[in-house]
């Protein structure tokens, strides 16, 4: 006998080939169909409901951070001040929100609900003074002012590298 076939390099058995195993071209053929499926899906809502998409993304955020305050823009279209909450803990930012919509005509006999929730939860680099904190919600665009503590010693520390 011979050292080539004692090892299987190269070689496919039966048993060892995925293409035939009944389970494994099962899930091949199902994930196939999924995909196909929801590559043209298109998860947009209609423009009265507010929430142009829940994909994980919404709402869209813009983080900036000056040296007095770190500022949070998000973009909620359609959202009043009941539907959102603004929570700050542990220096880590939450701003959770949920919609609803519902569209009835009784003479198409047609009707329409929509739900969206999110939650976004912001880490902050900097100590806050909570008390100082100030949030507003016009148009549709959500603005929450961070100051920054001018007290605060910053958290850096150097790490040595060792040999």
């Amino acid at each position: 006998m011979s050292v080539r076939n004692l090892i299987p390099w190269g070689r496919r058995t039966p048993a060892s080939d995925d293409s035939l195993h009944p389970v494994v071209s099962l899930q091949r053929e199902m994930n196939r169909l999924f995909d196909d499926m929801f590559r043209g899906f298109d998860m947009s809502f209609p423009a009265d409901f507010g929430a142009r998409a829940l994909n994980g993304s919404w709402p869209r955020l813009e983080v900036s951070d000056d040296d007095d305050a770190v500022r949070v823009s998000a973009e909620l279209p359609g959202m009043e001040e009941k539907d959102v909450e603004i929570l700050l803990e542990d220096n880590v930012l939450t701003i959770r929100g949920e919609t609803s919509s519902h569209t009835e005509d009784s003479k198409k006999q047609f009707s329409e609900r929509y739900y969206g929730r999110f939650e976004r939860r912001i880490q902050l680099g900097h100590e806050v003074e909570e008390d100082k904190v100030k949030a507003t919600l016009k148009n549709g665009v959500l603005e929450v002012v961070l100051p920054k503590d001018k007290s605060a010693s910053p958290r850096v520390k150097r790490i040595a590298l060792e040999n």
